[in-house]
């Protein structure tokens, strides 16, 4: 069995990038049989400069793209359903606002460094949870801590990481490498250091993908 390492570029904030792991997991779901995989998120950031308390999301949406509110209704009804499709069901009222994730990468960084690559994945699976199922507000330490808490990860410690500034420039310099090898924006999928797939593909696209670059990474192997 071929072991593959992915480096899932992404935010909390952005419904691609649910989409795009509910999508990867019924890939390697798929391939369970052939290949296995480490998984490590690593940050991006949508909107650095929201305030808190979060922004209106369709007065954003509005803003960003330049559309009316029913284009974004209609477009965020289609989001709806292809993350149904990918298995992360979204909740039916279009979540209520923006916020600002910064908080929620270092407790990631800190899930990744002090405990597991496993840990890691579940509070990420957890936020997105909160953010785009629960419609919950990620301004609010206590939504933060129950997802911890679903995660199975001790909240005591992740309260301390949330009240302080710890992991700030380890989040701050990963935001810079990310940009500095030309990522913006997200999901981008980095697979084995060099194979780049982007935006919230679908489960047969990621399949697809993987299976390739397995067989590929094989062949090098045996040359």
């Amino acid at each position: 069995m071929k072991n593959i390492r992915i480096d899932f570029v992404s935010d909390v904030a952005c419904p691609w990038c649910a989409i795009g792991l509910g999508s990867l997991e019924q890939a390697v779901e798929q391939l369970k049989d052939q290949i296995s995989v480490e998984l490590q998120f690593h940050p991006f950031e949508l909107n650095p400069g929201t305030p808190p308390g979060g922004q209106d999301t369709l007065e954003h949406l509005m803003g960003k793209y330049g559309s009316t509110r029913e284009q974004i209704i209609a477009n965020q009804t289609q989001i709806q359903q292809r993350a149904k499709e990918a298995g992360f069901p979204f909740n039916e009222a279009i979540r209520p606002k923006i916020y600002n994730t910064f908080t929620c990468h270092r407790l990631l960084h800190w899930a990744q460094e002090k405990i597991s690559l496993s840990a890691q994945y579940l509070l990420k699976r957890e936020l997105l949870t909160a953010y785009f199922t629960l419609n919950e507000d990620l301004d609010d330490q206590a939504v933060l801590l129950r997802a911890v808490q679903r995660a199975g990860i001790n909240e005591q410690m992740a309260k301390e990481v949330i009240e302080s500034d710890n992991y700030t420039n380890e989040v701050r310099e990963a935001l810079a490498y990310y940009r500095s090898i030309g990522i913006s924006a997200v999901p981008s999928v980095i697979v084995e250091g060099k194979y780049l797939i982007q935006g919230g593909q679908s489960a047969e696209v990621f399949a697809n993908s993987l299976r390739q670059i397995a067989a590929e990474q094989a062949s090098v192997v045996e040359e």
